[in-house]
């Protein structure tokens, strides 16, 4: 199978399988949606949305994150992992978004990526999942599936989202980003991954 053959193949696949993937991560608006994506960081997904609900029915705006202190944001979050770090920065972008941003989570990678916390992943997805601009975010799951589908061959999650942007067109990024994660749990394990049993690998590995 060349390789436009390969992409289109594996678009149909996603498509059929996942026509309308919903965001993992439970939220109500941008503020919400950003910090369950920075609480994300190397912790499952199943685990932030056990913990958001804690930390929201305290603090669901900025205003109200500021209030409390790092140290009651770090109880409430310590499930997590990585939670004094992340306790800080979203104190911290709490009161950025206040002083700079009229309270409001802001809309460009350059905004965002200025926040504590914040890199050009967790960037990338607030861009595309909750501002709908084309943005194409990299996970471990993308990472290594556009590896095994040959797709890339870089060795960072930069040149992996270099490489997708060029292979799949801009109106798909966004629903591509979530199917492909969504395959890759479901499917396309990093262990235990089974080829003769995967509805992608099989066919394109044949």
């Amino acid at each position: 199978m060349k390789k436009r053959e390969r992409i289109q193949f594996i678009m149909h696949e996603l498509e059929m399988r996942y026509p309308n993937p919903p965001i993992p991560l439970d939220h109500k608006d941008a503020y919400t949606m950003l910090i369950a994506v920075l609480l994300s960081a190397q912790c499952t997904d199943k685990r932030v949305n056990l913990i958001t609900p804690i930390l929201f029915e305290r603090a669901d705006t900025p205003q109200k994150m500021i209030r409390l202190s790092i140290k009651e944001i770090e109880d409430i979050i310590r499930p997590c992992g990585l939670s004094p770090a992340k306790s800080k920065a979203i104190h911290r972008l709490s009161e950025i978004i206040l002083e700079k941003h009229q309270g409001k989570v802001p809309d460009t990678f350059e905004d965002l990526e200025a926040l504590p916390g914040v890199g050009h992943k967790t960037a990338s997805v607030i861009i595309s999942q909750v501002f709908d601009v084309p943005a194409f975010p990299v996970d471990t799951h993308i990472h290594r599936l556009m590896h095994r589908w040959k797709l890339s061959s870089g060795k960072s999650v930069e040149q992996t989202e270099r490489d997708a942007k060029k292979l799949f067109p801009e109106e798909r990024w966004n629903a591509l980003h979530l199917q492909i994660i969504y395959f890759g749990r479901e499917f396309c394990p990093s262990r235990g991954h089974i080829v003769e049993k995967c509805p992608i690998c099989s066919k394109i590995q044949a």
